[in-house]
């Protein structure tokens, strides 16, 4: 009890709330800006965290992420532009009630969304994390190292059309993973002689390169080819019926809102999925059950209660592998487990054995982080709204000044900045040749986990092939690998024989 009281004090300290009020409105902002999503902000704002106690730094960084899923829906509901692939459920019926002079209206229903979806999340993360991370201690080296097998395998599908680009691309993040000295013999591995890889590559400059930079190049050539981008669309009417939701009206959508959320939980805590799947199903969903079918698409506050409801949830709910298991459940839940990481913890079942305090103080930081985005949501609406006027002449150099500093900061090093820029062209021809840099950098994070639990079955087995075998819970994930493969590939080699069969 003295440990719960002692962490949520410390969530409440000045310098605790200053930051976590700093990282929800630079979240919302960042999220409304076409192009930019959480995973970036965390990515371009990790090296900043270096200076911060590590309650701090994870709270503003959970902050910059929840804010992010909001803002989002900022340009979404305005342009017609998602500022996160989360949000583009919510432009379907968001930006047609924008084009009937209704966008604050819809805004304002994004918002109680997100802020419902994402608090009921944090409190099932509370509530189950801890008596998970109890039953994930028995588990050895051998589960171990058939999860991560099992997360790999789901996370290769996510960001491409084919499930054998998305392993390749794993299998090449676990090679990068690999780089520098070899933790059994001590031996440089992978190096070619160059003395800055003997600690192996840096999380920060190689997600900044895969995740920013990357896409500040597809969005320099769209911006190129098109001549230019496309200007706000945004306008509000004065009527108050067109700028609030009554209570009456937002309750009929509570349904929808509820399963939204419940949604969201569920896919954020399997490992892979991600947001962008949790809405579109929420939002099917809602279509289904709806009585008012013909109405989705044509500005339905409901079908934006199901979107955001559902992506915002999945915040909260991504951590429960990471902190149960130690497997991040998304892209976002990876860059805090690089953060947890530089800050000297492993996430994983000990952590709650060894760092008690400190989770109580996160599970702080998460509730408050929710009131906050209600507050900043509330009262900022319109000047959020102004982010998606900042011109890309103006905006891109910006970006690319942060990806150059946030790569060298950490280290105070310019090979880290020719990291950076070298995985930015990696990830510009991933993301053209449709390969999957969410698995590659997913892969790179988890390689020294996967390689440590591969060694450690190998040397108490005394290199007994038979070992996984004996385990039959091992046995289990890695069956439930295979089966997840082969009907992978048989679902891809259907499809293409029936539009094979369509064609003829």
């Amino acid at each position: 009890m003295e440990l719960i009281i002692a962490g949520l004090l410390d969530s409440i300290t000045p310098n605790s709330l200053m930051f976590l009020l700093i990282g929800v409105s630079v979240g919302v902002l960042i999220g409304a800006i076409p192009g930019i999503n959480g995973p970036m902000a965390i990515a371009l704002f990790i090296p900043i965290t270096y200076y911060m106690t590590p309650l701090t730094a994870i709270g503003f960084l959970v902050g910059l992420n929840k804010g992010a899923f909001f803002g989002g829906a900022v340009s979404a509901v305005l342009l017609r532009t998602p500022g996160t692939p989360e949000a583009a459920a919510t432009s379907w019926d968001g930006y047609p009630l924008t084009q009937q002079g209704k966008g604050e209206k819809a805004l304002r229903m994004a918002l109680y969304s997100s802020v419902a979806g994402d608090f009921l999340s944090t409190i099932v993360l509370i509530v189950i994390a801890a008596p998970l991370a109890a039953v994930a201690l028995f588990m050895g080296p051998a589960e171990i190292f058939a999860l991560i097998s099992l997360a790999l395998t789901v996370i290769a599908g996510i960001g491409t059309s084919s499930i054998g680009r998305g392993l390749m691309a794993a299998a090449f993040g676990i090679l990068l993973g690999l780089i520098g000295t070899e933790p059994v013999t001590a031996l440089p591995r992978l190096t070619f002689d160059v003395y800055q890889l003997g600690s192996g590559l840096s999380l920060i400059p190689v997600a900044i390169g895969l995740l920013a930079f990357s896409e500040i190049l597809i969005q320099l050539e769209r911006f190129t080819v098109k001549g230019g981008g496309e200007q706000s669309a945004h306008k509000f009417s004065s009527k108050p019926e067109d700028r609030f939701i009554p209570f009456k009206e937002f309750f009929s959508s509570f349904k929808t809102l509820l399963r939204g959320s419940f949604i969201g939980i569920g896919v954020g805590a399997m490992p892979g999925l991600g947001a962008p799947v949790a809405s579109f199903m929420s939002y099917d969903q809602a279509m289904k059950r709806s009585k008012h079918k013909d109405e989705f698409g044509k500005g339905r506050l409901e079908g934006i209660a199901a979107s955001e409801s559902a992506n915002s949830s999945v915040v909260a709910s991504s951590l429960i592998p990471l902190f149960v298991l130690g497997i991040p459940g998304n892209l976002a839940a990876a860059m805090l487990m690089g953060a947890f990481m530089i800050h000297g913890m492993q996430p994983g079942p000990l952590l709650f054995k060894e760092n008690a305090q400190l989770m109580y103080g996160i599970y702080g930081s998460l509730v408050l982080a929710s009131l906050f985005l209600l507050v900043i949501g509330r009262f900022g609406l319109r000047f959020f709204c102004k982010a998606v006027d900042i011109p890309a002449m103006v905006l891109y150099p910006i970006v690319i000044f942060t990806c150059v500093m946030g790569a060298y900061l950490g280290k105070s090093s310019l090979f880290d900045v020719g990291v950076m820029l070298t995985f930015g062209l990696i990830g510009y021809f991933m993301r053209k040749f449709d390969y999957s840099y969410v698995a590659l950098l997913i892969g790179f994070i988890l390689a020294p986990e996967w390689e440590r639990a591969l060694q450690q079955v190998v040397i108490i087995s005394q290199n007994d092939t038979y070992m996984f075998l004996q385990r039959p819970v091992a046995m289990g994930l890695m069956v439930l690998t295979l089966f997840v493969v082969v009907r992978t590939f048989w679902g891809s080699f259907k499809g293409k024989q029936k539009q094979s069969d369509a064609k003829t």
